[in-house]
């Protein structure tokens, strides 16, 4: 991205001492941070080799899995390009290079496929090594608090038999994207593609990475086996408590001021309807049914912290089940702490809004996973770019950086980011280059197609 201008932000974010690049010959451009920090995310270099690994490319001709990565991502990504017509020209323009239909639509095969899932996975690597954000005081005690959660992409009813809906009286095809998202780095630390009738739960493995970390957990992933897991793992949750979930209480934490009832040795079900104070905050037990060995299933109790919190607006309230103890976070604090999960709502909005996650119009399965990792590679390089911006003005304008407001002026530059980082690679777009896509693309495929008004002028 091009920065003009003499004030501090234009100097820091902007252009750099004349320097050597990896294209070799010094550039007609000087370049900012923003095309290093890509280039180093995602290296020329590695984008190559990382092509003959997955069999992209297995034999060096005229497709450069440099140009056709960025072109995916900062071309088709941000909706520039919708058609792979329209993709095919973006491609010819940037690598002064011509290619058959047919080439170019075969490209889109399983190994394309694995080649942008591969890089998905390093973009996710690369940014867990930054932190771009900071917990507060109140959460210094954990690595990082992460969000879990899915989204629907609807794709046309012609992949119902591999793709089939679900709850749908007629003939739909979806497929599920999970995330677990990452406070710390700002962006996506998991990523899965599972059919739409996947529970959600099939999404979700809980390991070794939630130790010292705290977990935002959707009703849809509520399930006490899991809650329990966690806790085994070192790890700390919280999640709404289910509707037909009846915790048996078992000791009180903290009395707060209100109608005092005796809450000891009764279901949730049975004072919450009478409960006059304005917070709960007690210890509950709960029932469930261990992980099936060798087709047996046993039953177990374990104890979580149960807060319920009176919800003014809604006039009822809003019951949270946790691990974290009363000394690390108050009962409000808990309540709010989950009202961070909107942050993964706006990772979804801003995918589906911007990035076309939801727009697969084909029926091609390749190209339907093609274009869904290509929206979660747009959505990894502009969160980077987003962090470097942040990193550069401080202060009381940081937090005016908001992520929508991002997502918008990401998408309006994005041609010019495509245009000085194929540049900072060392490959030039000239106009003899647009000429020759003009002179090419211009021209009706059909040859032999009556014009009439040819008739009546020349």
């Amino acid at each position: 991205m091009r920065y003009i201008g003499k004030n501090t932000r234009s100097k820091t974010l902007g252009w750099q001492a004349s320097q050597s690049y990896p294209g070799g010959t010094m550039s007609k451009y000087k370049f900012s941070i923003v095309e290093k920090t890509l280039n180093e995310m995602f290296s020329p270099e590695w984008l190559r080799q990382t092509a003959k690994e997955t069999k992209m490319i297995k034999r060096e001709r005229k497709v450069d899995a440099v140009v056709m990565f960025w072109v995916m991502v900062l071309s088709f990504g941000v909706r520039l390009q919708r058609t792979l017509a329209s993709l095919k020209r973006e491609y010819e323009k940037e690598d002064k290079t011509h290619l058959s239909d047919g080439s170019w639509y075969e490209r889109f095969t399983p190994e394309f496929v694995l080649f942008l899932k591969t890089c998905v996975l390093h973009g996710i690597e690369m940014m867990s090594k930054q932190s771009n954000r900071k917990l507060n005081d109140k959460l210094k005690k954990f690595n990082d608090v992460f969000i879990v959660d899915s989204t629907i992409v609807r794709l046309h009813k012609s992949l119902a038999k591999i793709w089939p809906a679900a709850r749908t009286r007629t003939v739909a095809a979806g497929v599920k994207v999970g995330m677990l998202i990452s406070a710390v780095s700002d962006g996506p630390k998991r990523v899965v593609i599972r059919g739409e009738r996947t529970n959600e739960l099939k999404t979700l493995r809980i390991g070794h990475w939630i130790k010292n970390c705290v977990l935002l957990i959707d009703l849809g992933f509520y399930k006490h086996q899991v809650f329990t897991r966690i806790k085994e793992y070192g790890g700390h949750f919280v999640s709404r408590v289910k509707g037909n979930a009846d915790p048996y209480i078992v000791a009180v934490h903290q009395t707060y001021r209100g109608n005092s009832i005796d809450v000891v040795g009764k279901y949730l079900s049975e004072i919450l309807p009478r409960l006059k104070r304005s917070v709960l905050d007690v210890e509950v037990e709960v029932s469930f049914r261990r992980r099936g060995y060798k087709g047996k299933h046993r039953g177990d109790t374990e104890r979580f912290r149960l807060v319920a919190v009176y919800n003014e607006e809604d006039r009822k309230y809003h019951t949270y089940l946790t691990t974290i103890p009363l000394d690390v976070l108050s009962a409000e604090d808990v309540a709010l702490l989950y009202g961070l999960r909107w942050d993964v709502e706006l990772i979804f909005k801003e995918l589906k809004s911007k990035y076309a996650l939801d727009v697969v119009d084909t029926t091609n399965p390749q190209i339907v996973e093609a274009f869904i990792w290509t929206a979660i590679l747009t959505l990894l390089v502009s969160r980077r770019i987003y962090a470097l911006v942040r990193e550069n003005n401080p202060g009381k304008r940081l937090v005016r950086y908001t992520q929508l407001r991002w997502s918008t002026i990401f998408t309006e530059n994005a041609s010019d980011q495509l245009t000085t980082i194929l540049e900072y690679c060392g490959i030039t777009r000239t106009f003899e280059t647009v000429m020759n896509v003009y002179d090419s693309h211009a021209l009706d495929p059909h040859v032999n197609r009556y014009r009439f008004r040819d008739d009546w002028r020349s």
